[in-house]
This record gives C-alpha cells, sequence and structure tokens, in this order.
C-alpha cells in the first residue's frame, strides 16, 4: 500500500476519533511511531490538520458542555390530588439542558458538539446513538462503567406545566477540571462554549478561566436554584448567564420582587464580572442586560402542550443569535422566545419544526405592547 494511500486511512482514523493516541494508529496501520508522526507532519502542512491536537478545519462548532439524560415526563389527565394516585400518562424523551442545547443548535443547522459523561447502561448507548443521528459530535465525551446514565423525572399537570422535577445528576460531578483539560483540544476548536451548571463547581471556575485565557465566548446557563452554588464567585470571562428569578435571587442572596430589584441584582453580578444577563421569566417574559439597564420583552402568547425543553430552546436561540456575529441581545432574544414558543407548542422535547431560516426571518419586533407582569420563577430544568 502506498504511503499516501496509508495517510488517507490515518486522516479517516483522526476524523472517527480525534483523540486517538499515536501508538494507537501505529498498531491500527501497522506503522512505525515515526512513520505515524511524519504523516501527521504532512497533513499539517497540508491545513488537514490543526496541530497536534489533531484539529480539524471544519467550521468551528459551538462546545456544550453538560447534562445529556433520560427525561421521564408524568402527566396528569385530570386536576391533581395530593396524596393519593392520580391517573397519568407516561413517557421517556432524551433530555439534559446540555443536550437539548446542542439538538437545537444542530437543527438551526450550526456545527454543535456535545461534552458530557454516558452511563455504561442502554439509556447511555441510547442517548449517544441519538445524538449522533441528530448530528451532534460526542466523540469527547466520556464513558462511565458500571455507572447509570443521569435522569430527570418531571412531574407535569393536565395542562402541561411543570408541578415537580426531580435529577439524578451525580456522574457529572466525573467531568472534573482533569477531565476538561484532557479534551483542551476540542475545547480550543469551539467558536463558542455552552456550560450548564450540572458541572462541579471547580469545572466551570475552569472553563471561565479558559473564557478570558482564550478569548473564546461563554454562555452559562443555570438549571436550578440549588446547583447556583456550582458558579463561581469570579465571573470574569462569561459573555451571557442565562437564568430565572428564582436562580438569580439565590445568587444575590435576597428576594427580587419588582423590574427594580431585579435591575439591581443583574448590576451586582455584572459587578462580579459577567458581560450580560438573561433572566428568564416564563409565560410573562425575558429581561436581559444592557449595559447598566435592563430591557424587557413579553414572551409569546401560545396554547401550551408541555413545557419540558422550552428554556433550553430559548438558550440555543440566544447562541444561535450570538455565533451569527450580532452582539444585539435583543434580537437574540427575540429569536429565543420564538424558538421557546415553538417548542411549547410539541410534545417534543426539541421542536422537529426547527430550521435556520426561521431566526433569519426575525428582525423586527412590536414592543408597543403596554404590560408590565409580575414576577414568577421559571420551571426547573434538567
Amino acid at each position: 500500500m502506498s504511503d499516501a494511500s496509508k495517510k488517507d486511512q490515518l486522516y479517516q482514523l483522526i476524523r472517527a476519533n480525534p483523540f486517538i493516541s499515536q501508538q494507537d494508529l501505529a498498531v491500527e496501520l501497522r506503522l512505525s511511531r515515526s512513520a505515524v508522526a511524519g504523516h501527521i507532519a504532512s497533513l499539517i502542512r497540508e491545513r488537514r490538520l490543526l496541530g497536534r491536537a489533531y484539529v480539524l478545519p471544519d467550521k468551528r462548532p459551538v462546545l456544550c458542555i453538560g447534562a445529556a439524560n433520560l427525561d421521564r415526563k408524568l402527566r396528569s389527565i385530570a386536576p391533581l390530588q395530593h396524596g393519593t394516585s392520580n391517573p397519568a400518562t407516561a413517557e421517556e424523551v432524551h433530555g439534559g439542558v446540555a443536550r437539548n442545547i446542542s439538538e437545537n443548535l444542530a437543527r438551526l443547522n450550526l456545527p454543535a458538539a456535545l461534552l458530557t459523561a454516558f452511563g455504561d447502561d442502554a439509556a447511555g448507548r441510547t442517548l449517544q446513538d441519538q445524538a449522533e443521528r441528530a448530528g451532534i459530535d460526542t466523540r469527547g465525551s466520556l464513558k462511565l462503567p458500571d455507572t447509570a446514565s443521569g435522569t430527570y423525572t418531571a412531574i407535569l399537570d393536565e395542562r402541561g406545566e411543570l408541578v415537580l422535577a426531580l435529577a439524578d445528576m451525580a456522574l457529572y460531578d466525573h467531568i472534573t477540571p482533569e477531565f476538561l483539560t484532557s479534551r483542551q483540544p476540542l475545547r480550543a476548536s469551539a467558536a463558542m462554549t455552552v456550560v450548564d451548571l450540572n458541572l462541579p463547581h471547580a469545572s466551570v471556575a475552569l472553563l471561565l478561566e479558559s473564557a478570558r485565557a482564550d478569548n473564546v465566548p461563554l454562555i452559562v446557563i443555570a438549571v436550578s436554584q440549588p446547583k447556583m452554588s456550582h458558579l463561581p464567585a469570579d465571573l470574569r470571562g462569561l459573555r451571557v448567564l442565562i437564568l430565572n428569578r428564582g436562580e438569580l435571587e439565590t445568587r444575590v442572596g435576597r428576594a427580587l420582587p419588582t423590574e427594580a430589584d431585579v435591575r439591581a441584582a443583574c448590576q451586582s453580578v455584572q459587578a462580579e464580572g459577567a458581560q450580560d444577563l438573561i433572566v428568564t421569566c416564563g409565560s410573562h417574559g425575558v429581561y436581559h442586560t444592557r449595559g447598566t439597564e435592563l430591557v424587557w420583552l413579553p414572551a409569546h402568547q401560545v396554547e401550551v402542550v408541555d413545557v419540558t425543553g422550552a428554556g433550553d430552546a430559548f438558550s440555543a436561540a440566544v447562541c444561535w443569535s450570538l455565533y451569527q456575529g450580532s452582539q444585539d441581545l435583543t434580537l437574540a432574544c427575540r429569536r429565543g422566545l420564538k424558538v421557546a414558543a415553538m417548542t411549547l407548542e410539541t410534545q417534543d422535547t426539541v421542536s422537529p419544526m426547527l430550521a435556520a431560516d426561521i431566526l433569519d426571518e426575525i428582525h423586527d419586533f412590536d414592543l408597543s405592547a403596554d404590560y408590565h407582569p409580575p414576577l414568577f420563577p421559571s420551571s426547573p430544568k434538567s
């Protein structure tokens, strides 16, 4: 076999697994280590690889780091009665904040990569297979032996509104700073990093430090009030923090009953280093910062089928907008509200109707509505 054929085979092996070692390449191709090193050097000269890390010169992806769960949704058929058995329907779907965001981005025609932990069980294999079919690159993810995959169980009322959620996310504690350091080539290749707070505190701190050093936009998505403790005190390097009012209250340690209180709380978090905040308020709309000011946008009024995944769809559209080069958070939130509304109108966690041209159409928006909603915390996320 010619050297050119061996080099092409080596290139395909690297495409299939960017983390493959030179020793493994040598064994697979029956070459010496020096021959493998020579072929890699040749591929770098040809710009088919971008360096020692085997970064491939495709369009730079959005890297989503966090949860990929099996979501169980139990929906009451009639108004819930506490303390007794309630008739319900049940289904299992693929979920997790980081996974949901990456699938939304893939459907919006952006290159998306997912860095997560999969359990060594049927759910883990199904989650990874489904993600790959959706066009999400999961090759850098951690596979944990003798470990169950993450689960999120949602109890919905007869209207599809979330009543209670229970989450088993212990396996994401394995996404440690050491693991993230081992995936530095993948992280360095990203155009944007999106992180959910299922990650440990030290891991989020490492990603903030990397964002400061590398100047790659970092978006952090809060997942629940208890997990706000995973967010470090020093937020320098954070482009946008997306959270709901209850999570913002947890961060600042006080109630936020008025818009003025929300504005002051956002300014406090900005003083800690965050460039911008988006505060979601469920069906009442969103607030976002613009410098020291606060902008409010109303939510679309839709017939809610299921709230699951709407917040993740919103976050994905915000990321999509920023990826296009626009720094206009008002436009990003308009797009987010559109995608969230589409998700609310379907039983699917990710709307099958998503396409990039849906967001391209959003330029103008009627902000003349004279409506100032009360603030309520949004639903917990997985």
